[in-house]
């Protein structure tokens, strides 16, 4: 199937390295990160999961629950959780999903249908497809969606820096420009006429065009 930002992200129910997990109800009234490797032990994710770990506070900060898949047998993460802290420093500190029958991939779009057998018998580049990171809302919708080849390790803070502007404008009506971060300028929406936005902003905005209008970021949720 194929996915798009503003679909329900499919619930399912899975093993975990941390347990079984049902992702909507462990989602709950959260927003979630799921994040995909094509197979245990590749050098590019080991860095990519220490990195995430080692940027937990930050998730857990923005109220943002974490959780990994790799397309192997969930026996095998803890040995690779090992060699994520000694590369790293900072072995998982969020459950990691043990995709070994594919049925999340799948689920996902990130492996074709007919994929099947035993995935300690695929390579990582059989399974190339399986580098997405998803961002889904309290409301269980799709918001972000990226995917990434293999030879290109993740940019998390990017990852941050989207889910700021998600929670900004889910609660404001305002929009981010390019290279946005918290606490910079804003635009507002353009669903917001001109008279609403003169009673939303009475110190008025900057106007470089009609169609931009520029603010100072809202404040509180």
């Amino acid at each position: 199937m194929s996915l798009r930002i503003g679909d329900t992200a499919p619930d399912f129910e899975a093993q975990t390295s941390e347990g079984p997990i049902s992702f909507h109800a462990w989602i709950g009234d959260s927003w979630a990160v799921m994040f995909s490797h094509p197979r245990n032990f590749t050098p590019v994710c080991t860095t990519e999961l220490g990195t995430m770990a080692g940027m937990a506070p930050e998730f857990e900060r923005r109220g943002v629950k974490v959780v990994g898949l790799s397309v192997d047998p969930v026996e095998n993460h803890p040995k690779w959780a090992e060699d994520i802290a000694a590369v790293t420093g900072n072995a998982p500190n969020f459950p990691v999903i043990g995709d070994a029958d594919f049925k999340v991939a799948k689920l996902y779009g990130m492996l074709p249908a007919d994929v099947e057998g035993d995935p300690t018998a695929r390579t990582p580049a059989d399974n190339q497809t399986v580098r997405n990171v998803f961002v889904i809302g309290p409301d269980k919708k799709i918001k972000l969606l990226l995917a990434y080849p293999m030879t290109t390790g993740r940019n998390f803070d990017e990852v941050l820096r989207v889910i700021d502007s998600l929670q900004l404008t889910a609660n404001h009506r305002v929009a981010t420009p390019a290279n946005w971060k918290q606490g910079e300028d804003v635009i507002i929406a353009g669903s917001v006429s001109n008279d609403e936005a003169r009673q939303i902003y009475p110190d008025g905005w900057q106007e470089p065009r009609p169609y931009i209008r520029i603010v100072a970021a809202p404040s509180g949720d």
